[in-house]
């Protein structure tokens, strides 16, 4: 029994036909692959790109803050029309200051930042302050205060350590 062995001019019209579409089909494949494998090291060049700024953000925010505590601060609140009950906030604050030695620049201003934040939060109303955006916007404001009656130092940010509307 003799195998017979196909010539090239003798092979069926269905292999020649799927010839053509199996080499297209290697090449979808490969050109997908090579669409993810690109997508992915752009994904991770990114992303390592943002780890490296958080980790100079990290940097920058572990230099050392001192922490400057102000005294304690109550005011009487501006009633709202109707309203025949005086309201109150109570305010224990620290300043976040650059270093120590700025300390020494702010203490004596501390009767004119005093001063500012009175004449500031007696205009407030207690609706004013109601949820974190209230807090939000007080704490902006307290900051650029600050900062004003203190110029050419600067504080970094105003925490609260307390707050009490009444």
């Amino acid at each position: 029994m003799v195998a017979k062995t196909a010539k090239p001019d003798e092979i069926p019209e269905e292999g020649k036909a799927s010839a053509p579409a199996g080499g297209r089909k290697k090449l979808i494949i490969v050109s997908a692959l090579a669409a993810v494998l690109a997508i992915g090291a752009g994904g991770y060049a990114y992303n390592w790109q943002r780890s490296k700024a958080a980790d100079a953000e990290r940097a920058a925010m572990k230099k050392k803050s001192v922490f400057f505590d102000l005294p304690e601060i109550t005011v009487n609140l501006a009633s709202a029309p109707g309203q025949e009950r005086p309201a109150y906030l109570k305010l224990k604050l620290a300043l976040e200051i650059e270093d120590q030695k700025m300390i020494a620049d702010i203490q004596p201003l501390m009767p004119r930042i005093v001063d500012n934040f009175q004449i500031f939060l007696r205009e407030l109303r207690p609706t004013d302050l109601e949820g974190s955006a209230g807090l939000y916007r007080l704490k902006e404001e307290l900051v650029r205060r600050v900062n004003a009656s203190v110029y050419p130092a600067r504080i970094e940010a105003i925490l609260f350590k307390d707050v009490l509307v009444q």
